[in-house]
């Protein structure tokens, strides 16, 4: 495709040009493809797909973008690496040079034995790990493994690999097993950077029950003399109805229900995952939104029954649930 007398190198037929300013007639100079390529990047924009509006904080470390209200990996190693920052011998100074460039090879490939001995020397190193070194070594894989099935950026994982040294050097818990303390100290880390995970989550995405993590979780507590912020029903709401496809105005409806509902002490002792599940349900129809089965449940790790049970304590009392401007029918509700 030629534009304004140039080739641009290795542009598919038919795309789209992407802010392409053709040379100018008099400077004769073709645009180079990093230049293009700048181009390209600097007019990317990451959005998150369930919170388009949401604020994106970048991982400076990592080079991830994440959601500022879900905690999504919404860009990962967006870190762009120009060609001046890969030193390479050109090709027209290498022509004629294919024996040295063979020596060259060969001299590499003779430390590498393509027959296995590459793996058995690594089996060798894990071998000749002390218990001590071998446990840290499998916490932070399953920590990397849980983090990555939750979509989770490398800020947390730092943060739980953390905790879970701190844990270790101590000899705290050690009837625990190794398992257990690492999805329990991801959860901790979730919770101290503030993108909240439930139990119920970190369970999902290991072998771990839900009575081990929260008994781990209250000894880690005390152990390493810390505090965690605690779980609340709008916490959970924008992931909630990110996994249902639901518009910001109800979720913004379900953050006032579930607030008004503590407020005004309808469901005491009750899990602000459940609550913010039933909050959820009567935004939705009251915005004339229904759920098909198991849709809601599917959506927010909530049993249907447990569902029910929250509805029943907070529909009589539905008129003070809903902000005052809100045109509220109280026939969408479903009795029960």
């Amino acid at each position: 495709m030629a534009t304004g007398g140039g080739m641009i190198p290795n542009h598919p037929p038919g795309a789209p040009l992407i802010d392409y300013d053709p040379p100018s007639p008099s400077g004769g100079n073709v645009a180079s493809l990093d230049s293009v390529q700048d181009k390209r990047f600097s007019t990317a924009v990451l959005l998150c797909p369930k919170h388009p509006d949401a604020t994106l904080f970048e991982d400076d470390h990592a080079g991830d973008q994440l959601c500022l209200k879900c905690g999504l990996v919404v860009g990962e190693r967006t870190i762009f690496v120009g060609s001046e920052m890969i030193p390479f011998t050109g090709i027209e100074e290498r022509a004629g040079d294919e024996e040295e460039l063979d020596d060259e090879v060969e001299s590499e490939l003779h430390l590498i034995d393509l027959n296995g001995d590459l793996a058995s020397s690594f089996d060798d190193s894990l071998g000749a790990m002390s218990s001590s070194e071998e446990r840290l070594f499998k916490a932070a894989d399953n920590i990397r493994t849980m983090a990555d099935l939750m979509h989770l950026g490398r800020t947390i994982v730092d943060r739980a690999n953390q905790l879970f040294q701190q844990v270790h050097s101590g000899q705290h818990l050690k009837g625990h097993s190794t398992d257990a303390l690492a999805a329990t100290c991801l959860h901790i880390a979730c919770r101290l950077v503030e993108v909240p995970q439930s139990f119920a989550d970190v369970c999902a995405v290991s072998s771990i029950h839900i009575k081990e993590i929260g008994n781990c979780f209250k000894l880690i507590l005390e152990a390493l003399k810390i505090t965690v912020p605690p779980i609340t029903a709008t916490d959970l709401m924008p992931r909630f109805c990110g996994n249902l496809n639901l518009g910001y105005p109800i979720e913004k409806l379900a953050c006032y229900i579930g607030r008004k509902a503590v407020e005004l002490n309808i469901v005491p002792g009750r899990s602000p995952i459940s609550v913010a599940a039933t909050a959820i349900f009567m935004a939705a129809y009251a915005s004339d939104k229904q759920f098909a089965k198991n849709e809601l449940s599917n959506g927010t790790g909530v049993a249907n029954a447990t569902i029910r049970t929250v509805y029943k304590l907070m529909r009589p009392r539905a008129a003070e649930l809903f902000p005052e401007d809100f045109n509220l029918d109280l026939t969408k509700l479903p009795r029960s």
